[in-house]
């Protein structure tokens, strides 16, 4: 049998072939003992002891130890990408790399997890998982000794120590440390939500907004209070909720050092500060500090009374007005004065109530600095000045400044006279009338003549006995300018 039929010129050639069927070695390294079937691979080995790289490029003169490896760097040079994907045509420098590829296509994962037999496409995606299990962190920030179980891991950290930005958003020049920071900041700015829900086909511009909108379908509350067990859907939400517990408040405002547990109340609380306010009525355009607000707001616009009452079913816009009619069923008086341990069902209430204690009049009059304990007293008397009488008798249309003047005067139609003298059971429509009747009874005579000790049953006897005092006379005749010091003395004169 000649070397030609076997399919080799020279009979070198068959021997170097021969030894992979036999197994045999000859080539051994004196440095290591590592032994080769070729004396070629030998050679080509015995350079990672000796340092040696003889294959220089023309182009950078970087050197090599072997001709492959120059020859596969010589390709970033010329651009070359000899090997080819049959299946997308997509060309690469490296049959490595397009190995690698074309596992995309077949879906092949040869590298197994031997802990978890999670699959792989990638040794070095098997290699990374496999830190997991170990808990190996070999990459090390040499400017803060934290570690890392990923290269890449480790090269995100350093731009906090360093302050680079490598990727840079082209339309607005906006450059961010990693490439998952300007992928949803484009986003942002496109408009584009790639992540869709199955249920609702509600689409997200990030996957973790997607996880945590599926929640909402799925029920899942993953994350748990260690202190009450109360569990929530986002992180995010616990996160908040323990300050509860820890009583954190780390958001501060500039202006007034007040602190809040939540960074949202925070900027609610600043715009007292700035003055802004974001939410405006479609309707009336008046604007609001908080959504809550406008909320409320359009109610009134509206209509609209979604709190319910399950004693009545009165309705109410407002949860809270709710919350304090139902004190009307329940009974519940929850807020004790202090002082005297009287309960009320509204805190308004208690404040009031309360100014009997203190002495508070912070309703003050701007005609004549007269002060009130409680508003709707001063808006009464504010009626002295203007004039102003909304309060009308359906009856004779005789309009007065307060109800209950109103109340007294609709007696007069109605005949109601409430007010019974317990001696004689005469009855009077109006109490003073009764309290003026009761001192026939009791010969009380309260109101005293600082001049002369003379006491009168009623305030305005003494008033017109003092004129006989002071000289006064205030009723004037408007035809001769004739003064008296009674109005019945006026009467008389004019009948004249």
């Amino acid at each position: 049998m000649t070397l030609a039929f076997l399919g080799f010129s020279r009979k070198g050639n068959l021997t170097n072939h021969q030894r992979i069927h036999t197994g045999m070695k000859p080539f051994i390294c004196t440095e290591c003992n590592k032994s080769f079937s070729q004396k070629g691979n030998l050679i080509r080995h015995q350079r990672i002891h000796t340092g040696m790289k003889p294959f220089i490029c023309s182009e950078c003169n970087k050197s090599f130890s072997q001709k492959v490896n120059l020859t596969v760097h010589q390709r970033f040079h010329t651009g070359m990408t000899p090997f080819i994907c049959t299946e997308c045509n997509k060309s690469f420098s490296q049959k490595k790399y397009l190995t690698k590829h074309q596992r995309i296509h077949t879906g092949m994962k040869p590298f197994i997890c031997t802990e978890c037999n999670k699959s792989f496409s990638q040794k070095e995606y098997l290699t990374n998982h496999q830190r997991i299990h170990t808990g190996v962190k070999l990459f090390i920030c040499t400017e803060c000794n934290k570690s890392f179980t990923h290269k890449t891991s480790l090269t995100k950290h350093r731009r906090i120590h360093t302050g680079v930005k490598p990727f840079i958003f082209t339309e607005c020049n906006k450059s961010f440390s990693q490439k998952k920071y300007l992928t949803k900041h484009q986003r942002i700015q496109t408009g584009m939500k790639p992540f869709n829900c199955t249920e609702c086909n509600k689409s997200f511009s990030q996957k973790e907004y997607l996880t945590n909108h599926q929640r909402i379908h799925t029920g899942v509350k993953l994350f748990i209070c260690t202190e009450c067990n109360k569990s929530f859907t986002h992180k995010t939400s616990l996160t908040k909720h323990r300050r509860i517990h820890t009583g954190v408040k780390p958001f501060i405002c500039t202006e007034c050092n007040r602190r809040f547990s939540q960074k949202s109340s925070l900027t609610i609380h600043q715009r007292i500060h700035t003055g802004v306010k974001p939410f405006i009525c479609s309707e009336c355009n008046k604007s609001f500090s908080q959504k809550t607000s406008l909320t409320m707001h359009q109610r009134i616009h509206t209509g609209v009374k979604p709190f319910i009452c399950t004693e009545c079913n009165k309705s109410f816009s407002r949860k809270v007005n709710l919350t304090k009619h139902q004190r009307i069923h329940t009974g519940v008086k929850p807020f004790i004065c202090s002082e005297c341990n009287k309960s009320f069902s509204q805190k308004a209430n208690l404040t009031k109530h309360q100014r009997i204690h203190t002495g508070m009049k912070p309703f003050i009059c701007s005609e004549c600095n007269k002060s009130f304990s409680r508003k709707v007293n001063l808006t009464k008397h504010q009626r002295s000045h203007t004039g102003v009488k909304p309060i009308i008798c359906t009856e004779c249309n005789k309009s007065f400044s307060q109800k209950t003047s109103l109340t007294i005067h609709q007696r007069i139609h109605t005949g109601v006279k409430p007010f019974i003298c317990t001696e004689c059971n005469k009855s009077f429509s109006r109490k003073t009338s009764l309290t003026i009747h009761q001192i026939i009874h009791t010969g009380m005579k309260p109101f005293i003549c600082t001049e002369c000790n003379k006491s009168f049953i009623r305030k305005k006897y003494l008033t017109e006995h003092q004129r006989t005092h002071t000289g006064t006379k205030p009723f004037i005749c408007t035809e001769c300018n004739k003064s008296f010091s009674h109005k019945t003395s006026l009467k008389e004169h004019q009948r004249i």
